[in-house]
């Protein structure tokens, strides 16, 4: 009963759905806390828990254990400077404003900046928010002194120069670290203030999965409202069903999993009348030769390819990109990303046996499509399968091999 009690204070105070990471693991870290509280009775923890805020932050640090490392799925980071160096983003007077959340022990936020600075984008020109719930880690962060862990990516290839010897390890260069501003606080109780905070772009990376769905759904309306209306959202590679179901679109950036808010809408402003006019004798004038149709290849041509599907999908154009889909599968063969994206495409247009037999189909061609898992978990949760989305969610949780946060 007491373990109860605390699992959902975690739930309430940091989103953490037990299942994500394992009951055993709650358990534990629960009983290591009681043991060093000096405590024998469950209850008692449980009541030190409940009225000490001192206590509830380190049973979370218990529970969160850092993941992570430089230049972590590096296609986001290119994204992000390409962006940046096209002009993708509209650039106001104000300095380019980024959030990193969780920002665990700094790796993820200090590599936004070096991608930043390595684009040529001025120090004066952009600034990164990092936000976590831990203050262990981010005391690590503040440090900035990272060992050989923290280096196991290719990405940090050709960024030395951000980096001097220290101690213990690397630490990033002054340079880098006056461009990050951590703070303490998780998005549930966020210290930013909607509609005054507004973020270019947000990375909120594998965290959204440790979440249960109605704390899922929160959270990500919480980053609607920190997002400027033209900004962009990066998240995990199993989240990005998660951003579609929200009213998001690809920002069709490969490898980075970046989405942009749907476009809205707006009725065509209505035509004014024009005051009646005589009309003159009709003239006979020639005729003009009726335009010679452009020949269009047929839809299952080669030329139509699943980039055409995601594009059509992206403007809306859902019936169309379900056929140009179906085409393309007889035309090639089956395939994972295929069936996938036909998956996604019948459950935008309200089909959802469809839907979940074409991602069925994916996961049987590919079964670590992390996408095709997400979106499955999403359709079999919708309709009451509670317990198969359970296992769905952890096996998406297993793919994207993320922070357990």
């Amino acid at each position: 009963m007491a373990a109860v009690e605390i699992v959902q204070l975690l739930r309430e105070t940091i989103g953490l759905d037990p299942d994500s990471i394992g009951q055993p693991a709650v358990e534990r870290a629960i009983q290591e806390r009681q043991a060093a509280n000096g405590l024998s009775d469950a209850r008692a923890y449980s009541a030190r828990v409940l009225t000490s805020k001192d206590e509830l932050q380190a049973l979370v640090e218990s529970i969160v254990v850092p993941e992570t490392w430089f230049f972590r799925d590096p296609g986001a980071f290119d994204a992000l400077s390409a962006v940046v160096r096209h002009g993708a983003l509209p650039m106001a007077m104000e300095p380019l404003r980024l959030l990193s959340v969780p920002s665990s022990t700094g790796e993820e936020p200090y590599s936004i900046a070096m991608a930043l600075l390595d684009a040529g984008v001025p120090s004066a020109r952009f600034q990164v928010d990092a936000m976590d719930v831990s203050r262990v880690a981010l005391e690590r962060a503040a440090a900035a002194v990272y060992g050989r862990n923290s280096f196991r990516g290719a990405g940090t290839i050709g960024r030395e120069h951000h980096f001097e010897s220290a101690s213990g390890g690397r630490r990033v260069c002054e340079r880098v670290r006056r461009q990050v501003r951590f703070r303490h606080g998780n998005l549930l109780a966020s210290p930013f203030v909607p509609g005054r905070d507004r973020f270019d772009i947000i990375f909120c990376r594998n965290l959204l999965i440790y979440f249960d769905r109605p704390t899922q759904n929160r959270v990500v309306d919480e980053l609607g409202a920190l997002l400027k209306p033209e900004g962009l959202l990066f998240v995990g590679s199993s989240e990005g069903g998660l951003a579609l179901s929200h009213g998001y679109v690809s920002a069709k950036l490969p490898m980075a999993f970046a989405f942009r808010r749907a476009p809205v809408a707006r009725s065509p402003r209505p035509t004014p009348a024009r005051p009646a006019a005589v009309t003159p004798p009709l003239r006979p004038h020639p005729v003009a030769p009726a335009p010679v149709p452009v020949p269009v290849p047929p839809i299952d041509a080669p030329a139509h390819s699943l980039d055409d599907v995601r594009r059509l999908a992206n403007e809306g154009h859902f019936e169309e990109a379900g056929r140009v889909c179906d085409a393309h599968l007889r035309a090639v063969g089956p395939s994972a990303d295929g069936f996938c994206l036909l998956g996604i495409v019948r459950d935008a247009l309200g089909h959802a046996d469809e839907a979940e037999a074409a991602l069925r189909k994916a996961l049987y061609l590919d079964p670590r499509h992390e996408e095709a898992v997400t979106h499955l978990a999403l359709l079999v949760e919708r309709r009451g399968g509670d317990a198969e989305a359970k296992v769905l969610w952890s096996r998406a949780r297993r793919l994207a091999g993320g922070d357990a946060r």
